[in-house]
């Protein structure tokens, strides 16, 4: 890497003792310590199978216990996603439900008690990926989840990367559309849901534009899982950022008062900064400003992100 003080060079060893993760505390800096000039990387080969397909739960806490049950079982799936009640209506009515096959389906789900449910999607990909899928359905089975074939996996599969498209063209026509997510302990996660998805619907209705709020499980660990937020309303016109800060700060507080991290994967940049004091403490805030100043002492990388404006 890079710095305005300085090359850092760290050798490409499978494993190493020698003191804190240097390559991890550089990879995590955002652009704010320097930049990454040169790189080794890891080649494997692309999976020969994938499978994916839907499994129905009768609700989301349901539907946690049991990929709780995966994870910590060695059985989960390479992916794994449950959405609660209101994106699964949502992912539903997107999908369409016309026709004998979706009249059928919704029979079907409502004869077994899974209506209105949650569907998680669950992914397997590379070696044994079928032997692997028939453990992860009967631990899924036996936690109260109802397997219902491929097609909802396959078309999550080929859409997956239309949300974002979907989202710009509803921001154009006066919808707001945001995201967040977090992560926390599994005996946390249930909780979370509530006040984090709670506290974005009172913001909306508080600002006169009440909308619809939807969370996905995904990215599981023994020890917990992420949680994504989206949200939709209308635009209040002429007071669009004013509308997203008031929602994105009571939900950042929501997080940080409800044991969840400021952030999973989005990163923290300059929206999140002013609650990395809440994650790391004062402590930690203080070692991560001293170590910019010794990289990046007049403060050009990045200013304002990670750890919020400074003065020079």
């Amino acid at each position: 890497m890079s710095s305005p003080s300085g090359e850092i060079a760290l050798p490409a060893l499978p494993a190493s003792a020698a003191g804190p993760s240097l390559r991890q505390l550089l990879i995590g800096s955002e652009g704010t310590l320097g930049v990454i000039s040169e790189l080794s990387l890891r080649v494997r080969p692309a999976p020969r199978e994938r499978i994916y397909e839907g499994v129905f739960f009768e609700s989301f806490s349901a539907g946690a216990r049991a990929l709780r049950e995966l994870i910590q079982h060695r059985a989960a799936p390479d992916v794994a996603r449950l959405s609660d009640e209101a994106e699964t209506r949502m992912s539903l009515a997107l999908a369409g439900s016309g026709g004998i096959k979706g009249t059928l389906g919704r029979v079907y789900l409502c004869a077994r008690g899974y209506s209105p449910g949650c569907i998680a999607i669950f992914g397997y990909e590379g070696e044994q990926a079928g032997a692997r899928r028939e453990r992860g359905l009967q631990i899924a089975r036996e936690s109260g989840g109802l397997p219902v074939g491929r097609s909802p996996g396959e078309a999550w599969l080929k859409g997956r990367f239309a949300a974002p498209y979907l989202r710009d063209e509803l921001l154009t026509l006066g919808v707001m559309v945001e995201t967040l997510e977090t992560a926390t302990q599994w005996s946390n996660v249930e909780r979370l849901h509530a006040v984090v998805g709670k506290a974005i619907a009172d913001a909306l209705h508080d600002g006169d534009t009440p909308g619809l709020v939807m969370c996905h499980l995904s990215h599981l660990y023994e020890t917990g899982a992420s949680l994504y937020f989206t949200f939709i309303a209308r635009q209040r016109e002429g007071e669009e950022i004013a509308q997203w800060h008031r929602v994105k700060e009571a939900a950042s507080r929501a997080i940080a008062e409800g044991d969840g991290t400021i952030t999973h994967h989005h990163a923290v940049g300059v929206d999140h900064a002013p609650w990395m004091t809440a994650e790391v403490g004062e402590g930690g805030v203080r070692a991560l400003r001293a170590l910019k100043d010794e990289l990046d002492p007049v403060g050009i990388m990045n200013p304002g992100k990670l750890v919020g404006a400074e003065e020079r």
